[in-house]
């Protein structure tokens, strides 16, 4: 038969259990502080290189982005996926080459806020648009109807360049409206049914339009 003195009293033991449960609660909270972490980083790239992109997957020019390998059958997951996002259908890059700008040559997001300039060559290709559209991908809408200039219906310079405004309200010439969508994507397109437009290693980039920004309200 145990003493007395021999027994543990229960408040000791309860204080040890208390003290390991502690222990115990910590480690859980740094792991699950730690899995907090790792699933954030994660699903963070995942955004950024399914929304922005990488030096892999897309070709920049200032501010205007083209997915390469857009509409190809050998197209990457992040590709196939920024497309689904945004359920759009692109051509293949092989033929088309579709660059998206969300801000301007300075850097500064597109707003409907501001008035714009985009200025630019005729590429010498079949066929090109330029067209306006929130950061949602739609169209905006507008009492003009107006969303899109093209090769076929845009006014050109003698020289052979163009002048394109985006703004609320009415302009004269080249006018895209832009109404009250808040943040804008700017999307220039080209195509050439007869002549692949991939970039090759050795072959210059052909300059893209410029955006600059006007005034803002």
């Amino acid at each position: 038969m145990l003493s007395h003195s021999a027994l543990t009293p229960l408040h000791v033991v309860l204080h040890k259990v208390q003290k390991r449960l502690a222990i115990l609660l910590a480690i859980l909270g740094d792991w699950a502080a730690f899995i907090g972490v790792v699933l954030i980083l994660g699903l963070g790239t995942s955004w950024y290189m399914i929304d922005i992109g990488l030096p892999l997957t897309t070709e920049r020019q200032g501010p205007w982005t083209s997915w390469t390998s857009a509409g190809r059958p050998d197209a990457d997951p992040y590709t196939r996926a920024h497309f689904a996002r945004y359920g759009t259908l692109p051509f293949t890059a092989e033929l088309s080459l579709t660059y998206v700008a969300f801000a301007d040559s300075d850097g500064r997001r597109l707003h409907s806020s501001c008035d714009y300039s985009v200025e630019g060559t005729e590429p010498a290709t079949s066929w090109w648009s330029l067209s306006v559209f929130d950061d949602r991908g739609l169209l905006i809408a507008n009492a003009a109807q107006r969303h899109a200039f093209t090769s076929q219906s845009i006014a050109l310079r003698p020289n052979g360049t163009f002048l394109l405004t985006l703004a609320r309200d009415a302009r004269p010439g080249n006018w895209l409206p832009t109404g009250g969508a808040g943040r804008l994507a700017l999307v220039f397109t080209t195509l050439d049914p007869s002549t692949p437009l991939l970039l090759r290693p050795n072959e210059e980039a052909k300059p893209l339009p410029t955006i600059r920004r006007d005034q803002c309200r």
